[in-house]
């Protein structure tokens, strides 16, 4: 790779492609519109200076440390749509990776001072005070020479100025544009010049990845690459993302280049070597297999990078919260939580809670509060009972154990509202949890408002407003949602994940992103979700009421459809709750709705509202049913060619009942392919 694909700095459409040259006058118009589009809606900043000076369209500031630098140009805390602009409609276009140098320096020929402009040049070594006499735009670096007086503050004591003028000695006195933070001069000459090599700066350190100039030239670079890039950038900084998935994409990053750079000096020593040596052929075995690696570690940060399949694929965090168990004396107590107690709540309580009936035995009754501190006093067994009223929580509930959390009243008097930044705000991970009878309201979230991770959740009579997805199901969880209503979630209402287990009845799920979001569950290692969904009213949802995630990959299944009819036959499907549309469904005819060979099942006089649980049903099976097709030719590969009936036929149950489906805006059912 050459150490100058950076990309970055100034921006220009005429720097994407050769044109013919411009009259003087059309020449001033091109530079007058190539500084608005510069300039235009500068940021602001808390540590610059409180004024703009004159003459000058940015900020300064001056720099922290013991040596008494000049002011320097404010450039580093530009928003989202300023570089997203700057980079689509100036530097890069719709240029390639391998192009990516050539247009930079394209557009830094435009718009940069060539000389006469003096910079700090910033290491993390030193930092050291230069004039700029040159600039090598082809490179994407500036032939300097220190500045006088000499200014330099290094962070090693035996760094002198003989060894300075040494390693730029060693350097020929050109350093990476990059490198370079441009002192501040009110006249505005430089404004161009400090906003370029800012551009140059931010795209190397945050979007160029050192494998991208071997990636394929098919599609743009920054439609595949930059946009995504920056915009989880940008993502993390305003806490769009959850920590630990930040965590993760690091630490892929790391792996990548690390095991890229391996890669190289593989490569090197390959080439280098002409024999056919026993040594050289183990460095080829090395080199496929560090090159796979290579492959699949970039994948997963496309993943990470794409904000459509980041939402979809979801982020798998693995609770860490520990049960405590039964209390050592074995008492399960009753807490009650309640900002003000009055003698009259009291009293209600008493008789239709805490002593419905005669005691048989007595019962320890424990007062909270808030709501967060009962959760944070269970044990296993317990019961929390929340009082009217709406409640503040700052912080997360974690139940790990089994207890019950309910409203007394109806959901509208009992508000939990969360506020402060933080990932959850409920995580489930105990055997058998149950809550009734309460609103959540969820504010400067990361992740859903409810994310059962195992164990069994049944939610009930509650109303649930999100603000990112509403509630997830992972892998091995069991949730049971019943007369409940949930809305807001700027992602799916509910995600169902494989291996989980979903039953959905008689619930209101509306004004999402997307109503139901089921997870890809095609792969090897996926067990099929159970779900079940009845007379649920899912309505008015930006996308699909219910959205499936699947792979393309169906021509596998069209091959074999034909010779696993008397399997297929093997699976039924009730679709509907209404006598005269009920009936069994042949799984061979749903494969072929699936893949196109014949018409979508329905009859004439089905309403949009049953259609769409018919749709949902055939497009599921469907796909079961491609999962153990494809389960099965992986055995026969392996010379297994019996097989248990069970394992292959994977029965996936379905009741899809009486759900209505109203002014979804993308309709009733659809599928994300990836």
């Amino acid at each position: 790779m050459a150490d100058g694909l950076l990309a970055g700095g100034g921006l220009g459409l005429e720097a994407m492609a050769p044109e013919p040259e411009l009259p003087g006058w059309a020449a001033v118009e091109e530079l007058e519109r190539l500084e608005k589009g510069l300039f235009e809606n500068e940021d602001s900043c808390s540590d610059c200076s409180d004024h703009v000076k004159p003459g000058s369209s940015l900020q300064s500031f001056v720099p922290e440390g013991k040596t008494h630098f000049p002011e320097m140009f404010q450039t580093s805390q530009l928003l989202f749509y300023e570089r997203f602009r700057a980079y689509q409609d100036y530097i890069l276009a719709d240029c390639k990776a391998s192009e990516v140098k050539e247009f930079t320096a394209e557009f830094l020929e435009k718009v940069l001072e060539p000389s006469g402009w003096r910079a700090v040049w910033h290491t993390n070594v030193f930092e050291v005070l230069v004039e700029v006499t040159d600039v090598d735009f082809a490179a994407l670096k500036a032939v300097v020479r220190l500045a006088d007086p000499y200014l330099c503050e290094s962070h090693v004591s035996t760094f002198t100025l003989e060894c300075m003028k040494e390693l730029l000695d060693l350097k020929e006195y050109r350093l990476p544009l990059q490198e370079l933070w441009v002192v501040f001069d009110d006249s505005g000459l430089f404004d161009q010049t400090a906003l370029a090599i800012e551009h140059v700066r931010f795209f190397y350190q945050n979007i160029w990845r050192s494998w991208d100039e071997e990636e394929e030239d098919e599609y743009d670079y920054f439609v595949r690459c930059v946009e995504p890039r920056l915009r989880l950038h940008y993502d993390i900084l305003e806490d769009r993302v959850p920590s630990g998935l930040i965590v993760d994409y690091q630490n892929l990053l790391t792996q990548c280049e690390e095991s890229y750079r391996k890669f190289l000096n593989l490569r090197s020593s390959l080439s280098n070597c002409n024999s056919d040596s026993e040594q050289e052929n183990i460095s080829m075995v090395e080199g496929l297999k560090l090159y796979s690696e290579i492959e699949q570690l970039k994948q997963k940060l496309k993943l990470i990078e794409n904000p459509l399949l980041r939402y979809v694929f979801g982020y798998q965090k693995n609770s860490n919260i520990q049960a405590k168990g039964i209390r050592p004396n074995g008492q399960k107590v009753t807490h009650v939580v309640s900002s003000i107690m009055m003698t009259g709540l009291l009293q209600s309580l008493l008789r239709d809670r805490l002593c419905p009936e005669p005691c048989k035995e007595e019962i320890e009754i424990k007062f909270h509060s808030d709501p967060l501190s009962a959760i944070n006093a269970c044990y296993e067994g317990d019961t929390v009972i929340v009082c009217p009223g709406h409640y503040v929580v700052h912080g997360a509930f974690s139940i790990a154990d089994s207890i019950e959390l309910e409203g007394y009243g109806l959901p509208d008097d009992i508000v939990i509202e969360k506020r402060g930044k933080g990932d959850t705000f409920v995580d489930c991970t105990g055997a058998d949890i149950k809550i009734s009878s309460i609103k959540f309201v969820q504010h400067d979230a990361v992740e859903g408002i409810l994310i059962i991770h195992r164990g069994k959740t049944t939610l009930e009579n509650c109303v649930l407003q999100c603000e990112t997805t509403g509630v997830t199901v992972r892998t091995s969880a069991e949730f049971l949602m019943k007369n409940s209503d949930l809305y807001g979630a700027k992602g799916a209402g509910i995600e169902i994940y494989p291996g989980s287990k979903c039953t959905l009845t008689d619930n209101g799920i509306h004004h999402c992103k997307e109503g139901i979001l089921i997870k890809d569950f095609l792969d090897e290692h996926y067990d099929i979700p159970k779900i079940s969904m009845v007379n649920n009213v899912i309505h008015n949802n930006e996308g699909y009421g219910v959205v499936l995630v699947k792979p393309t990959i169906f021509s596998d299944l069209q091959e074999d459809a034909q010779d696993e009819t008397e399997e297929n036959k093997a699976l039924k499907v009730q679709t509907s709750g209404e006598a005269d549309v009920a009936e069994r469904v042949d799984l061979e005819e749903l494969i072929q709705c699936a893949t196109g060979k014949m018409e979508l099942y329905a009859r004439a006089d089905l309403s949009e509202q049953v259609e769409g649980n018919c749709e949902i049903v055939n497009e599921l099976v469907a796909a079961s049913t491609q999962k153990g097709q494809m389960k099965k030719k992986r055995l026969s590969e392996l010379g297994i060619t019996q097989a248990d009936d069970n394992l292959m036929s994977q029965e996936m149950f379905v009741s899809i009942v009486g759900n209505q489906f109203k002014w979804n805006g993308k309709g009733s059912f659809g599928t994300f392919l990836f």
